[in-house]
């Protein structure tokens, strides 16, 4: 089976550069994108149809049949009882992992209408959820038969024990995180001092 090209990216150029920015000593330290878990919820009012319409969708985009998630606790104000499917969740780890966040991450998300990045919030334990409002931005998914729009969580998991190595894992495995106002003048500022260098010098 041909290697992912997200994973030989991990292998060749993320852990290297993780090494030489955070001073990891043994190679095991370094930190890696665990799994990824891809969660769809639904009203607990939603017919079958949707039910398996929503398990349907997801299936296409993770490559991996979801299970459906259900209610622990019933709830009388929004009508909801134990035991009822309320969502569905699917957890991709290994190759299947590593070829769905190279389709979220260079496919789906350029998509985006008006795209900027993503939010940089990580949860503060390195790890990372990203919610996408419409589902038909993925390659998988067709315009024809589309009944309603899927919104999800996309979860990514890391063994990073703090936010700043989870983000810059991330961030050199391709996640295309917005840049804050500071981060956006220091580019600017290096751009415009390029050009001064660059520009001829006259007689």
């Amino acid at each position: 089976m041909e290697t992912p090209i997200l994973k030989k990216q991990y292998t060749e150029l993320v852990i290297p550069e993780l090494k030489k920015k955070f001073n990891f000593k043994n190679i095991h330290t370094v930190p890696s994108i665990k799994k990824v878990v891809i969660n769809s919820g639904y009203s607990a009012s939603v017919d079958k149809n949707h039910i398996a319409y929503v398990s349907d969708e997801i299936a296409k985009i993770a490559g991996q049949h979801p299970v459906t998630t259900k209610a622990k606790l019933s709830i009388s104000n929004f009508k909801l009882r134990e035991g009822q499917s309320i969502g569905c969740k699917v957890t991709l780890r290994g190759n299947a992992m590593y070829d769905f966040l190279a389709r979220l991450i260079h496919i789906a998300l350029p998509c985006i209408r008006d795209f900027r990045g993503v939010p940089a919030k990580l949860d503060g334990q390195g790890n990372y959820t990203l919610g996408i409002a419409d589902h038909s931005i993925f390659p998988e998914v067709s315009a024809e038969g589309n009944t309603a729009t899927i919104g999800m969580d996309i979860s990514i998991n890391t063994s990073a024990e703090t936010d700043e190595v989870g983000k810059e894992l991330l961030s050199l495995m391709g996640m295309p995180f917005r840049k804050s106002s500071s981060e956006q003048n220091d580019a600017e500022s290096s751009d415009s001092a390029e050009k001064t260098e660059e520009a001829p010098v006259e007689a």
